[in-house]
């Protein structure tokens, strides 16, 4: 992180390929005096939903949406239609991100055909344009079919990347199955549906030699399980996203942008969370940025689509109450969202994004760039304002004055 006084004016830079160059015409920085760089964020964990679900965002609303947010990478995952199942299937969201992707947007190929967990999708097929494989949205329930999936993955040099969710313990659950649900009548969904497929995957993947991470952790046995499995040697890492961090059951409101998968836990879930993020056990921070249409979020916690968006607000979220709070430093926070996830999925860096940290608005989902709405954030005073993204040497969001 560096100013612009002292960065741009010198014509210094941050490390290649992001910096600008002596040549760069930096006009763009023209009245920006305030301002911080920090190499361009990477999330692993976002849904843009084209092809099949445009209707709830598009390659092109997504990706604005994450430059503006400070990224310069994304991986989009695979529940979408057709499924990327295969090299053809895989193809027809390849043409669409090439054809509007204002950043670098990276497509997950599925585990299983149709991610039904059925049969192994064709892998080897996708392996040249696939940053992983994932299942996102279900959990792959047979344990001989992840096992087949790992030594296929294996033989790839890919990652197996899981939603861990046991559906046999869901019980038509649909929040934390905790003090809020009990006190509201809610339907709950158990720790263990999580931490359980956590538990069986961290031993396939200790039998197999693959790379495995796991998407969304929510709660402190997750947490306890990964870190020891990291102590075991066991080639695992893993994901949690901003509002596991800042917010838990306590905060639940009648709302459906309160609903997602998994659902905020307990106080003692999240505290364990921040203590995985303070001691490494948790690599990265991904935004599980999940929109859907303002029906299908209006239905209130029960009937409401699982999901929320998250790419324009993960950063002044973590920064205003974490690092504000002196919960982490400010260059573990980059660490988070920048170096480690970069460092696991082999992405390069690509760019940089100029931000005022001294700039303090309330979130206002009128002004998101994504399609979707749906936030709990929605009316949070924050600190942090992103001011420009650069992606490969072009400049790719600039706030409004």
């Amino acid at each position: 992180m560096t100013s612009v006084n002292e960065l741009f004016r010198l014509k210094a830079g941050l490390h290649a390929p992001a910096q600008p160059s002596a040549s760069d015409d930096l006009s763009f920085l023209d009245g920006i005096d305030n301002g911080t760089i920090f190499p361009g964020f990477c999330d692993v964990h976002v849904h843009f939903r084209e092809p099949g679900f445009s209707y709830k965002e598009t390659i092109r609303s997504g990706s604005r949406a994450a430059a503006r947010g400070g990224y310069t990478s994304v991986c989009t995952m695979p529940n979408l239609n057709p499924v990327p199942d295969s090299a053809e299937n895989l193809e027809k969201q390849l043409e669409i991100i090439r054809r509007d992707a204002s950043i670098e947007v990276v497509p997950y190929g599925s585990i299983t055909e149709g991610e039904k967990g059925e049969r192994l999708s064709d892998m080897a097929a996708m392996a040249g344009n696939a940053i992983a494989f994932s299942d996102d949205g279900r959990g792959v329930q047979s344990e001989d079919m992840m096992r087949a999936a790992m030594l296929e993955a294996k033989r790839l040099g890919k990652i197996i990347v899981a939603h861990c969710e046991d559906n046999g313990l869901l019980r038509g659950g649909y929040i934390h199955d905790g003090e809020y649900a009990r006190a509201h009548g809610h339907r709950g969904i158990c720790s263990r549906s999580e931490w359980a497929q956590i538990e069986r995957d961290i031993r396939l993947a200790r039998e197999t030699g693959c790379a495995y991470h796991v998407c969304h952790i929510s709660t402190k046995e997750s947490v306890e399980l990964i870190r020891q499995a990291k102590a075991d040697g066991v080639n695992i890492t893993c994901e949690t996203a901003p509002h596991y961090l800042v917010l838990d059951e306590s905060d639940l409101k009648e709302d459906g942008a309160y609903k997602m998968n998994p659902p905020l836990r307990g106080r003692a879930d999240r505290l364990a969370l921040i203590e995985g993020i303070i001691d490494g056990t948790i690599d990265m921070i991904a935004t599980d940025h999940a929109p859907h249409s303002a029906e299908e979020k209006s239905r209130g916690l029960e009937k409401s689509a699982f999901g929320i968006v998250g790419l324009e607000t993960a950063f002044p979220i973590l920064y205003t109450k974490l690092v504000l709070n002196n919960v982490i430093k400010l260059d573990k926070l980059v660490f988070l969202l920048s170096d480690n996830p970069r460092k696991r999925f082999n992405i390069p860096l690509n760019g940089y994004s100029v931000w005022d940290l001294d700039r303090h608005y309330t979130i206002d989902e009128a002004r998101f760039l994504s399609k979707g709405r749906a936030t709990p954030f929605i009316g949070e005073r924050v600190f942090g304002q992103n001011l420009i993204t650069v992606c490969n040497r072009k400049v790719v969001y600039k706030a409004e004055k």
